[in-house]
């Protein structure tokens, strides 16, 4: 398929986003439909979904619920006319916690027993950090978001556990504050940043080296900021071991109809 520039991935719309992804796009999502929320999703046999609603309401920072899809249902009103099986770039497949897939869609592996839980995501509110003066050096650098499993524990639910993954930015040191108090007014895309500066202090040995996206390079000046990220209900997944789950493939986002503007507290 013919590539975007910044520019135009920036202004498309979601429901044409959906449709390059439904196409065959794939690419990860930062920076595309500007002005619109992202959303992670997981999808879980029935059967195990009310013990991930429960795991939600104890770790609200890291897994936000902006919506649920019921047993077997495809499409929502964050997705209007669109298919929760095909309009993500990449997703991941898991068996008993194993990752065995990572299709660009998921219509064989589909159940009708499937509830799908639409979760924020912190690219939500890069645009309100970009407007702020704030740059984001993953898109800067065209590649994914990096993210890491920290030594910090998530509140257990029934059957599920498992760490925090937390997404990571360089914020120059004079611009922390500003990226504290944007990133503020957005709870319900994880809100705050979780941790400034040392990585070691979560039990992040090498910035280098992100268990999911990838690496960035981190110019003098800038300090690492962490902010709770929507993998972790996926590293819970692979703690815990469901029979089956599906998930977005890390950064590759579900680009909803919802306004970022929606989730900004005044």
């Amino acid at each position: 398929m013919a590539s975007l520039d910044i520019l135009d991935r920036a202004t498309t719309s979601p429901a044409d986003a959906r449709a390059a992804f439904r196409s065959g796009r794939v690419e990860p999502t930062a920076g595309w439909s500007r002005g619109y929320a992202q959303a992670n999703i997981l999808a879980l046999p029935r059967e195990d979904a009310f013990d991930f609603l429960l795991f939600a309401q104890r770790n609200p920072k890291p897994c936000p619920i902006l919506g649920v899809l019921e047993a077997g249902k495809t499409t929502g009103p964050l997705l209007a006319g669109g298919d929760i099986r095909t309009d993500i770039p990449r997703y991941t497949i898991y068996r008993d916690g194993e990752k065995v897939d990572e299709p660009t869609d998921v219509m064989e592996h589909w159940r009708d027993d499937l509830v799908t839980f639409i979760i924020g995501c912190s690219f939500t509110f890069e645009t309100a950090l970009q407007d702020g003066g704030v740059r984001i050096a993953h898109i800067d650098q065209g590649v994914n978001v990096p993210m890491y499993r920290t030594s910090t524990e998530c509140a257990p639910a029934g059957s599920l556990s498992g760490p925090l993954v937390v997404s990571m930015r360089p914020i120059p040191a004079a611009q922390v504050a500003d990226a504290v108090r944007i990133t503020s007014r957005y709870p319900a895309v994880h809100g705050a940043p979780v941790h400034v500066g040392n990585p070691e202090e979560l039990g992040i040995a090498d910035l280098a080296r992100p268990d999911f996206g990838d690496a960035v390079t981190i110019p003098d000046g800038h300090i690492p900021v962490f902010w709770a990220c929507g993998v972790t209900p996926q590293a819970a997944v692979m703690r815990s071991r469901p029979s089956f789950a599906i998930g977005h493939a890390p950064g590759h986002m579900l680009i909803t109809d919802a306004r970022d503007s929606d989730y900004l507290i005044p």
